[in-house]
């Protein structure tokens, strides 16, 4: 495994060396807004991935759910984060888990920019996107339908 730096120096603005700079997603594939990914660590005698996100002030992360497991800690920044039937304010350091197939959402505030770590398996299946009856079962909790509403312009 010689060819794994054994260090990245962290470049500034939440950047490292020799770590790209990608796209969330395939554009187009999911709705989402202002948000980019980071792959800090891959390596294959690892089970695991550990990513950086990074949404833009007044962004937000696809509402998706899936099979595997997520260990999500906050770096940046502050937001709202729906995890389930929870709807949660998150700030710098706050730690997050989500369960398999559980619906889930993170939200930047308007003002600023909202980092948060995320550690999954490195083989895991693809998200799955709500459905129209998954959205209306979601909307028929008040604050869910209100968090959802309010990024749906």
């Amino acid at each position: 495994m010689a060819d794994i730096p054994v260090y990245r120096a962290q470049k500034g603005d939440f950047r490292w060396d020799g770590v790209d700079l990608h796209a969330y997603k395939d554009e187009g594939s999911a709705p989402f807004k202002d948000i980019t990914r980071q792959t800090l660590f891959k390596r294959p005698d690892m089970a695991g991935e550990l990513r950086y996100f990074e949404v833009a002030p007044g962004g937000h992360s696809t509402l998706e759910r899936h099979q595997h497991v997520h260990a999500v800690m906050i770096l940046r920044g502050r937001g709202r984060c729906l995890v389930g039937a929870d709807i949660r304010t998150i700030e710098p350091l706050d730690l997050i888990s989500i369960d398999p197939m559980q619906w889930h959402q993170f939200r930047a505030a308007p003002d600023e920019p909202l980092g948060f770590l995320c550690m999954v398996d490195i083989e895991r299946d693809k998200p799955q996107l709500p459905t129209e009856d998954d959205l209306a079962e979601l909307a028929s909790n008040p604050e869910i339908a209100a968090f959802l509403a309010s990024h749906s312009h």
